[in-house]
């Protein structure tokens, strides 16, 4: 059996919006960051060129606008997510604190390098991502509750529809996505296994 605490039902909280197609992932975490060992640390450069960028025009990031800090949902669009296959990206957007992402559709590598740490990616129409974008641009303080269970996301009066493939749906659900804490849970059976397989415990003479 799965940890309870490893099943991913819905995530709730205000949102922080990203407009643009084809956001790739060097725009998520630029590749000057990826030297480090481990993914520590990420979250403070997630967006940093775009960031810096807009600021230079005299309009702060989504990112950095300080009424979506805390944010727990990020709205975004088309193939969010494309280039390179580093798992960097999702790492990043969740360590600053994201625990689900809504858009109009995901690059493939990046769909499943987010199911890999239980960061959900709901897909919605796009006449209903511009609703969600523009309600978490203009009332920033408005939770948005994404239900894997009913489909349905719900954001002030709004109830829009979300979608993503079954076994990905299944997965979060059952915590079937935690490879780690799959073998935890059944540790007992992973040492008995480990017990009668020779390269652990010296081949037989």
């Amino acid at each position: 059996m799965t940890t309870r605490s490893s099943r991913i039902e819905h995530a709730s909280g205000t949102a922080v919006p990203v407009r643009g197609d084809d956001i790739d992932t060097d725009r998520i975490i630029p590749a000057r960051f990826l030297k480090t060992i481990t993914f520590e640390g990420l979250e403070a450069h997630v967006f940093e060129d775009d960031r810096k960028q807009v600021a230079e025009h005299g309009t702060p990031h989504p990112f950095d606008v300080p009424a979506h800090q805390g944010a727990h949902v990020l709205v975004v669009q088309g193939n969010f997510g494309c280039g390179s296959s580093r798992e960097h990206a999702p790492q990043a957007i969740a360590r600053w604190g994201i625990q689900a992402i809504v858009g109009e559709s995901f690059a493939e590598i990046f769909f499943g390098n987010s199911l890999m740490i239980g960061l959900p990616c709901v897909t919605a129409s796009r006449a209903d991502l511009e609703k969600l974008l523009t309600l978490a641009e203009t009332q920033p303080t408005t939770v948005f509750d994404v239900d894997l269970a009913s489909g349905q996301l719900r954001a002030g009066s709004l109830v829009v529809p979300i979608a993503m493939p079954d076994a990905a749906r299944e997965a979060l659900r059952t915590g079937n996505w935690d490879a780690t804490g799959l073998l935890v849970d059944r540790y007992e059976e992973v040492d008995r296994t480990a017990a009668h397989l020779p390269y652990l415990n010296g081949f037989a003479g």
